[in-house]
């Protein structure tokens, strides 16, 4: 196990890497000027240029990438263009915001797709399995931006029962496990959790109706084994490929709520892309971006892991 350890961290490496270079490029590459955030337009060309070497845009991009690279290493995420104030000071209030509702989406949509996939998967061909199967398809489908917008509308504006907007009383961005604070987590966290239970729901109603049809099932039924008995051995079975596809999906919430943020005002990492892409704040995306990669490749690391712990037969492989 040490050594699949070993082995898979040293996979990752390369893979961070490769995932530092595409950040910074895919940033440098997109339209407009980051300087603009800091100078007015009407700013003598001798300072802009000042500015531009300030911050070291004067130098070639391989150039600029190896400093960066050299920075991120040593924690530095460098500094906001349109603030002046650290990016990782800004980012560490964003991500913890973020992976709170990241988890509560996550584990709600996990909880009810698990239930609705394994049902459907046990009793294939019922009405609980095109029941279930509906809900799926209706969460996959629907657009989680505009569904976040309809239950402003219904729960916030006409009835009034949750707030709107911010993670706290005032528009707060400060985050307390209180009752207070946890009514703004109800309706984004519900909004964000629809597509993971839709996925959820059809990858283990699919892995469990693919599991019952094995003889192996036939053979427990035909000891006599009670159908939970059976069901609880069918669970073991699918809990590796269903660990899998939560992983993934985990990661997609942390990385893929900008607009689900933005609706709800929730102060986290999508929130803090969406500013900073309409600033050109160059340092606040490239260190956003990186955090969530490297909070991707971590998750998948820890998946393939859990996985090895579930299943033997993939260390064995």
């Amino acid at each position: 196990m040490i050594l699949y350890l070993v082995r898979r961290i040293l996979y990752a490496v390369p893979i961070a890497l490769a995932v530092g270079f595409f950040c910074f490029m895919l940033v440098q590459i997109a339209p407009g000027d980051p300087i603009n955030a800091i100078v007015p337009p009407d700013a003598p060309g001798d300072v802009v240029e000042q500015v531009r070497r300030d911050y070291g845009l004067d130098k070639p991009l391989p150039v600029q990438f190896g400093l960066w690279l050299m920075k991120v290493v040593q924690g530095d995420l460098g500094r906001s263009l349109a603030t002046g104030r650290p990016v990782w000071s800004d980012l560490q209030t964003a991500i913890g915001n973020t992976l709170t509702l990241a988890v509560c989406a996550a584990l709600l949509g996990f909880i009810i797709g698990c239930i609705l996939g394994g049902l459907a998967g046990t009793f294939r061909g019922t009405i609980l399995d095109r029941v279930a199967t509906t809900f799926a398809v209706a969460g996959v489908s629907v657009p989680h931006y505009w569904l976040g917008m309809v239950m402003v509308v219904i729960f916030s504006v006409q009835l009034n029962w949750l707030p709107a907007m911010g993670a706290g009383p005032g528009g707060s961005s400060d985050w307390s496990w209180n009752w207070e604070h946890m009514q703004h987590l109800v309706l984004p966290a519900i909004t964000l959790s629809v597509i993971p239970m839709g996925i959820v729901t059809r990858t283990v109603r699919g892995i469990v109706s693919e599991i019952m049809n094995q003889e192996f099932v036939t053979a427990l039924r035909g000891k006599g084994l009670r159908r939970f008995d059976v069901f609880l051995h069918v669970v073991k079975n699918a809990a590796p490929n269903a660990l899998a596809i939560m992983g993934l999906q985990l990661g997609y919430l942390m990385g893929g709520s900008i607009l689900v943020e933005t609706v709800f005002s929730w102060p986290g990492t999508g929130l803090l892309l969406n500013s900073a892409i309409f600033q050109r704040d160059l340092p606040v995306l490239q260190g956003t971006i990186l955090v969530l990669a490297m909070f991707f490749v971590a998750l998948n690391l820890a998946v393939d892991l859990m996985q090895t712990a579930l299943d033997p037969r993939i260390k064995r492989a």
